[in-house]
């Protein structure tokens, strides 16, 4: 599985494990976890909001629930065919 390191508004680094990517409105979303070797992980839902001059892209969190609740669907959906269940 591929990782990413995220770089905090505070400085600090977060390595996330991408679990799964889709695209939605035609916006692109990862769904990333910290922890991927758990029985159960707890999962994050974040959106690209475009790369940098060096091609590194950035994301954010979604905050709009209508946006949240579609993607969240999707994702489902395509976990499930992988026999995983995702709890929203």
């Amino acid at each position: 599985m591929e990782s990413i390191i995220f770089d905090t508004e505070d400085g600090q680094q977060i390595e996330f494990v991408v679990l799964d990517e889709t695209r939605f409105n035609e916006q692109t979303y990862i769904l990333v976890t910290e922890d991927a070797d758990a029985e159960e992980v707890e999962v994050m839902i974040l959106k690209s909001v475009g790369s940098d001059e060096e091609d590194v892209e950035s994301f954010e969190s979604v905050e709009d629930q209508e946006e949240l609740k579609a993607v969240s669907d999707i994702f489902a959906q395509q976990l499930a065919e992988d026999d995983i269940e995702l709890e929203v």
